[in-house]
């Protein structure tokens, strides 16, 4: 902690050799590999050697401290250590080792972990290889990606399967493309993480070669019905990135909004919300296919998503499907009035308002159907929307005067129920 706060304490080096480093103790030695990720490693240049860089001659050398060989035999041991525990924790420390000179006597560790018997070891064997490979891979392991395309098509583990194509997908995507080629029809059983690495692999090589789209089209469609909502929902989007066509909108709509009735997180339903606020810019039709499906998320207690619901729906109303959501929106007004006091509290009147505000814009935009709503809208005259539901009245009163007579004959029957005295005001004004 004090080295991390800024203190040198270049004299405790040795001691830590000496004490520590051969322990069997788990925290302790956990502790020596974050003290050996923070440690100074390489001699200070003298200043005459400074001098000379400055002035234009040979740059400085960084000569490693003779102390760190002992640490380098040290980190050899640990990762031949008969616990799989030991291995697999100095294997992921060693992702954090940037020293070419420290990592280079220990290649063949790393390797000889690939085929180790756990699990856990393989996994951050993949991960170790990984690194040196991005680092210094000419020099250390120039068959690194050679050697993990072996290592995955032997491979059970999920974890290490998934870090092994990590690897590749990183270092050599065509040895990662082969590999899906050949286990297409397995993708779905290898794990969420590995199926985000390949729609990230689907997206880097379509974007480079858009020829590519036919060699990932197939899996593309059988991530959608994943289990996972994350992969689905990455499915969907790689998706329409790569594909306008009909089908494939389609589908990834489809897949929307199954994520937006099954998801319980209110963050999750808004994101996919305004994945499918975008996709109706550009294809409106194919959403409003799917409009029945969308407007049953309107069962949210949350207002907010109940509004970004009701916006998305009247931008896909039409007259061949008015009449449906009208009929949706009629029976979502009446289950406000249903649901006792304490349940809809927190929804119940904005969420009304709501409601008669995009009946209302129904009505307007489709004459048709005024007559439908507005009879069944003045029964709320006297609840907590009741001046939403009078200035539609009017609105309807003056743009259809062959309603007026039902209309005017239902307004009579219930204005002795009002209470709000503006609500009164323009019932009396419309009489």
């Amino acid at each position: 902690m004090a080295m991390l706060g800024g203190e040198a304490m270049p004299r405790i080096l040795m001691q830590v050799i000496r004490f520590c480093i051969n322990s069997d103790d788990k925290p302790l030695k956990k502790l020596c590999m974050l003290y050996w990720e923070v440690v100074p490693k390489y001699q200070e240049p003298s200043s005459d050697q400074i001098l000379r860089a400055a002035s234009g001659g040979p740059p400085v050398q960084r000569k490693l401290l003779p102390e760190m060989i002992l640490v380098c035999n040290a980190l050899m041991n640990d990762l031949n250590h008969p616990n799989e525990y030991v291995r697999g924790s100095m294997l992921r420390f060693l992702c954090k080792v940037k020293d070419e000179e420290i990592l280079g006597p220990i290649i063949p560790s790393i390797k000889a972990c690939l085929q180790h018997r756990h699990p856990y070891v393989r996994k951050n064997a993949a991960m170790a290889v990984f690194h040196a490979h991005r680092l210094h891979g000419e020099s250390l392991i120039p068959d690194g990606p050679e050697l993990v395309a072996t290592f995955i098509n032997a491979e059970t583990d999920v974890g290490a399967r998934r870090n092994a194509f990590l690897m590749l997908y990183n270092e050599s995507e065509e040895l990662a493309i082969q590999f899906l080629a050949k286990n297409l029809d397995d993708v779905s059983k290898f794990g969420d993480g590995f199926a985000l690495l390949v729609l990230d692999l689907t997206r880097k090589a379509c974007r480079r070669d858009p020829n590519q789209k036919s060699r990932f089209v197939r899996v593309l469609f059988q991530m959608l019905s994943s289990e996972s909502p994350a992969v689905s929902y990455e499915a969907a989007w790689t998706l329409i990135s790569l594909s306008n066509s009909p089908t494939a909108v389609r589908a990834a709509a489809a897949t929307y909004t199954n994520l937006l009735n099954s998801q319980n997180d209110n963050n999750v339903i808004m994101i996919v919300l305004e994945r499918l606020e975008k996709l109706q810019k550009k294809h409106a039709k194919i959403l409003q296919e799917l409009l029945p499906d969308i407007m049953r998320g309107l069962s949210s207690p949350n207002p907010d998503i109940c509004k970004k619901i009701l916006d998305v729906a009247m931008t896909l109303v039409t007259s061949k499907n008015v009449a449906e959501v009208v009929t949706t929106l009629k029976r979502e007004v009446s289950k406000t009035t249903q649901e006792s006091a304490d349940s809809s509290e927190d929804k119940g009147k904005v969420y009304r308002n709501m409601l008669i505000m995009a009946i209302h814009g129904c009505a307007v935009r489709f004459p048709h159907v005024a007559e439908s709503v507005v009879h069944t809208l003045m029964d709320f005259l006297s609840s907590d929307g009741g001046m939403q539901v009078i200035i539609f009245v009017r609105a309807i009163v003056e743009r259809y005067p062959d309603l007026r007579p039902a209309i005017l004959s239902k307004l009579i029957n219930t204005v002795d129920e009002v209470t709000n005295n503006n609500v009164m005001c323009i019932c009396l004004w419309i009489l």
